[in-house]
């Protein structure tokens, strides 16, 4: 792997956002772009992604390229992180943004935070740059003892589930609802529901669960053309690199698989039912209204460490958050191609299925458009200027 390079600023940065997930990426991207709509002169520096890039931010490492999940797959990338992670200091040292912002990504971004604090270098070291965090660990879930730390390091929070400010009421850090990004039309997928659609395969968009996903779907699809069922379908991919990834797991195995086609992410989408990823993803097929399922197999140990530590039931959000499986969860050996395709055979053949859906997501809505107290772009500016 090539040495890791973080390129000086132009001039003292006002911000450096670090984001390591493509959903982070886009959500960041898009409270950046209103904040430099709003004052055009902020200077900002990310470890991110392209949408940060396209935002105005000057992209000093594409870090979702290198976006992993799990324990064994951060430990095969150990000596790459550990090398990312002291450049990032070096630079924040030399630099000296006048705030960090991390978004989501916390396996990286708590410790990056600790160490900017043993250092002297942020506000709670007692030196002068702001620690924020845009999108919360989802300590509802798991490692709920991380807000304590959390508390001890940053300077401020913002959150985008309502329930989450209440999460944090024990501690003395500032947490403010700045609403869901999803609930804005133009933020989600542009994904709606047609009966007469194609069924969609949503793998994710990391290549590691990319790998391990998307021929469990394929086998549900074979499944359910060998079954009689002949509609269409498509696999989305959300950048030239997963593209080229699903090329490579479709060509030995097209057989059997019928219509088949590959489709970006940004274009426009119907589908008449969908097998998708447990991450971002899901929830955006969920406030779209599409019916299907969720497919998701990680490496086993992981799995089962996992399965010991995650205090909730289910894996989506649009699950955790109606509190039933309204998309069915399909994980590790569950996945057969025969339970994946009788999932969709009942989403395309069941009209109450498709019923069910649209009403889930309009609860979701619901849920999710609770009033936010300030938008992500005047809580950053906010915190800039204080």
């Amino acid at each position: 792997m090539a040495e890791i390079t973080l390129p000086a600023p132009s001039g003292r940065p006002d911000l450096l956002v670090i984001a390591g997930e493509h959903s982070g990426d886009a959500h960041a991207a898009r409270m950046v772009a209103a904040a430099k709509a709003k004052q055009p002169d902020l200077n900002v520096c990310a470890l991110g992604g392209v949408e940060l890039e396209r935002a105005g931010a000057q992209l000093l490492f594409d870090l979702t390229e290198h976006s992993v999940v799990g324990l064994f797959e951060v430990l095969k990338n150990y000596g790459f992180f550990k090398d990312l992670f002291e450049k990032t200091v070096a630079w924040i040292r030399e630099h000296q943004p006048k705030a960090v912002c991390f978004v989501d990504y916390p396996g990286f971004n708590l410790r990056l935070a600790k160490r900017l604090c043993d250092e002297g270098l942020a506000v709670k070291g007692g030196g002068d740059i702001k620690l924020l965090y845009y999108i919360s660990p989802q300590i509802w879930a798991w490692k709920t003892g991380r807000r304590f730390k959390m508390a001890q390091y940053l300077d401020d929070l913002a959150v985008i589930f309502p329930f989450e400010v209440e999460c944090y009421q024990d501690t003395d850090l500032p947490v403010t609802f700045v609403g869901h990004p999803f609930v804005e039309e133009d933020a989600t997928l542009p994904l709606r529901f047609d009966p007469d659609g194609p069924v969609l395969l949503l793998p994710g968009s990391r290549q590691t669960p990319v790998r391990r996903i998307l021929p469990l779907m394929l086998n549900g699809l074979r499944a359910l053309r060998q079954s009689g069922d002949v509609r269409p379908a498509a696999v989305v991919y959300p950048d030239e690199r997963i593209h080229a990834l699903e090329k490579d797991i479709l060509a030995p195995v097209r057989g059997g698989l019928g219509e088949l086609s590959l489709v970006g992410q940004q274009e426009p989408l119907t589908a008449s039912a969908v097998l998708t990823s447990s991450g971002t993803m899901s929830l955006q097929v969920a406030l779209a209204g599409v019916p299907g399922a969720i497919v998701y197999r990680a490496n086993p140990l992981t799995y089962l460490i996992g399965r010991r530590v995650v205090k909730i039931e289910y894996l989506g959000i649009a699950n955790i958050l109606l509190e039933r499986p309204a998309w069915p969860e399909f994980l590790q050996g569950a996945a057969t191609p025969q339970a994946l395709a009788g999932q969709v055979s009942d989403c395309l053949n069941n009209g109450q299925r498709a019923q069910q859906a649209q009403a889930d997501a309009q609860a979701l809505r619901d849920m999710l458009g609770e009033q936010a107290e300030q938008s992500p772009e005047d809580w950053l500016l906010g915190n800039l200027t204080v």
